[in-house]
């Protein structure tokens, strides 16, 4: 039995994600099984309570949660990503939290069939990633410090990067310190390494199966 973590998601997962940006930045090694999310197997559906992803498995054991998996590989692979501040810890653990109900929103804005609920889930979406500038410290989150914040939006940044290529959202226009963020996020190897190279061809044939409004600009 390997010792090793053992992730299972799909291919376009954003939680797992999360996940394996934190084990790059560890430097540790890990597996990672990607399943059909419409032809759920038995085996994952007899592991996973919810069956949802991402699960980790380690020693036999299984999680599931992206925020609790992060959580656990963090206190298993020090030094901990975490401010050793109880006040700043509490605060990053909110903000991941915040990072969560992002892709949320972010997900329903793509998903948007028309013009119009694109714009007005855009616009609600705008007023979420404001929200950040003021608590971002300086190229990373907590400052140069790499942060399980960073690990938690960087995925967010990452989506938001391929639609913006594709047909500009002006996201970040009066938000300088999230555009320094999101560019030194996307520039660091563990975010580049953390998803399967064809991630972006993969994303617009999703959006495309699905009849959104941005499908339309791939």
């Amino acid at each position: 039995m390997s010792s090793q973590p053992h992730l299972i998601s799909f291919k376009l997962c954003p939680f797992v994600q999360r996940s394996v940006i934190t084990l790059l930045e560890k430097n540790v090694g890990y597996e990672i099984t990607y399943i059909d999310l419409a032809n759920k197997p038995d085996w994952f559906l007899e592991i996973s309570p919810l069956g949802k992803v991402p699960v980790l498995k380690v020693n036999g054991n299984v999680l599931f949660e992206s925020a609790v998996i992060n959580e656990y590989l963090d206190e298993v692979h020090p030094p901990s990503f975490h401010p050793a501040d109880p006040l700043r810890k509490a605060q990053n653990r909110a903000w991941i939290e915040y990072g969560s109900g992002l892709l949320m929103d972010q997900y329903r804005t793509f998903a948007a069939e028309s013009e119009g609920d694109f714009q007005t889930a855009l616009e609600k979406l705008k007023v979420g990633v404001q929200r950040l500038e003021e608590q971002v410290r300086g190229p990373l989150f907590n400052g140069d410090t790499f942060s399980l914040v960073d690990a938690a939006l960087a995925p967010f940044f990452m989506r938001m990067d391929i639609i913006d290529a594709a047909h500009p959202l002006n996201l970040y226009e009066q938000l300088p310190r999230v555009k320094t963020w999101k560019d030194s996020l996307m520039a660091r190897t563990s975010v580049q390494n953390s998803v399967v190279p064809e991630l972006t061809e993969l994303y617009h044939q999703f959006w495309k199966s699905k009849n959104s409004y941005v499908s339309r600009f791939f």
